[in-house]
Parts: C-alpha cells; structure tokens; sequence
C-alpha cells in the first residue's frame, strides 16, 4: 500500500508540473528549474552524489572547486531538459526546427534518401527528444525503444509525448531487434540511446579509464541489415540545442562478437569525445562504470 501510494504521488507530481510549467511564462519557468538544480546540489542526494563521482571521471585532472562548478552547472542542464520536456508540446514546428544547429547531416540525411535507413546511437546528453522532434518534423519516419518503467501511469504518459512528436515507440521485448531490422529495411531512422546496460548482456567497453556496459542493440542492427551506423552527441545551446553526427566503421572481418565488441567500443569512444567536450550535458546521474560497488541488473 505504501509503494503504491508513493507511486501516485510521484505520478500527481509530474502530471502538475506538466500543467503547471507550461502555464508560467517563460523566463520563470526555466528560472524555477535553475532554482530546483541549485537545490538538489545543496541537498547532495544520490543522484548528486553519482553525477558528482561520474564527472569526476571524466575529468581526472579537475580540482574540487572546478568539479563543484561544473557540477552546478551539469544539473542545471538536466532540469533544463525536463523543463524543456513539460513545455515542448507548446512549441510550433518552426521553433523546433529553428533552434537545432547540426553538423554532418548528410550523414543521416543521405541514408533516408537512399531508402537505406540509418542507426543513431547516442548518449544520454542534451535533449534528445528535441533532436528526435527535428527529424520527424522534417519528415523523417524515426522508430526508437522504451524500456517499462513503474509507475506505469508515468510511463504511458512518456510514451504518448514521444509518439505525439511522430516518433514510433517499440517496447524492449524479445522482439524488437527484428521489428528494427524491418523498419530499417523500409527507410526508417532507427534512434537508440546506448550508453548504459548494466545487464549481462551490456557489451564491455573501455570509457574514460575504466571499464563500463553499453547495449549491443545499435552494432546488431547494423550487422545484421547493413544499414549505416552513425553516433550523435546532443548538446545545449543558448537558444536550443546542437548535433553532431559521426559515422562509425563496421568491421569486415572477424566473427559476430568481435564484430559487436568492436563497434560499441567505436560508439563508446565518440560518446566519450562528446562527454569531454560537453560534460556539463551529460545527464548521467546513474551508476555507468562496473567497478566498486556494481551489481548487476537483475532484469538482464
């Protein structure tokens, strides 16, 4: 009974913000949010603490002060992601589109044409969801994965802002590489969030110094359809967000596993070029690195 009201209230929470922040003006809104990120560091919490200890990581040489900087700014643009999140079905077509910089696009735009289809794998940074909204605004049929979280009110209501945007959103089940496979052999974008699986299956990869999992699903996908895999790092700018994309080398020779384990790391090596330039946008407030206290996920 307890969990269950705990999850309700979780749900009344997010449901009122979703209303509520689109009421604000602007300005006050993203002002609130910078005031929430501000707090949450005061409080050093959890998630604090893990977001803390992984920009440690990715910068080694940093002094404590420089991490303390970073660290407020780094929050302030993951509550800036949900703020963007609860006001984003407010924004015309236009506002989407013109307010995303984008370097190497032809990379994607080029494998759509030629009815190719094409993989994104892309980390956990800026706003993605805004990147996805670009495409299918330019009318780009886009497919990604959600994996069912609790409470599920809350994640139905994800699902629906993700498809209301034109994204086609699959469930993570037994099925869905075969499902992808077809929408990529139809000239679908294919966009997958791959920079943390804790599960036995996660492929092990070399990031920043220490040994992390990330989903095999993107590197599959290509060996399977020869369709083009591509990574993109989405980050933050004043008045939206910028992209770029990087092609990513699928090996010739070599059996499946060496195949797989050597694309991932590829992807696992831009994700940490984008992280390193961007650190303050990469929203990874969760456990990434299998060292120390790591558990594996029960659900792998």
């Amino acid at each position: 009974m307890f969990e269950n009201l705990k999850e309700g209230a979780s749900v009344a929470l997010y449901f009122s913000a979703w209303r509520v922040v689109r009421w604000l003006p602007e300005n006050t809104a993203y002002r609130f949010f910078d005031f929430v990120a501000d707090f949450a560091v005061k409080r050093n919490g959890k998630g604090i603490q893990r977001l803390r200890s992984n920009l440690v990581r990715v910068k080694p040489d940093a002094k404590s002060s420089e991490i303390a900087v970073l660290l407020g700014i780094s929050m302030r643009s993951a509550m800036r992601y949900w703020c963007d999140t609860f006001r984003f079905p407010d924004w015309s077509r236009s506002r989407t589109i013109d307010t995303v910089e984008v370097v190497n696009e032809n990379l994607l735009l080029d494998a759509i044409a030629a009815k190719r289809g094409v993989i994104v794998s892309l980390p956990h940074a800026g706003n993605w969801d805004h990147a996805g909204a670009y495409f299918c605004d330019k009318g780009i049929k886009l497919v990604t994965v959600a994996e069912r979280v609790k409470p599920d009110a809350l994640f139905q209501r994800f699902l629906s802002y993700r498809e209301a945007m034109g994204m086609e959103v699959l469930p993570v089940d037994g099925r869905v590489i075969a499902v992808l496979a077809q929408r990529l052999r139809e000239g679908h974008l294919i966009a997958l969030v791959a920079d943390r699986d804790l599960s036995k299956s996660g492929i092990t990869v070399d990031f920043f110094a220490g040994k992390a999992r990330m989903p095999a699903g993107p590197a599959v996908l290509a060996i399977k359809t020869g369709a083009p895999l591509i990574t993109a790092f989405v980050s933050y700018r004043r008045k939206g967000i910028h992209i770029e994309f990087t092609q990513v080398e699928i090996p010739t020779t070599g059996t499946q596993e060496e195949k797989v384990q050597k694309i991932v790391q590829n992807c696992a090596d831009e994700f940490a070029r984008g992280i390193s330039a961007y650190p303050q946008d990469w929203h990874m407030l969760q456990r990434i690195w299998i060292d120390g206290d790591f558990t594996e996920r029960s659900d792998g």
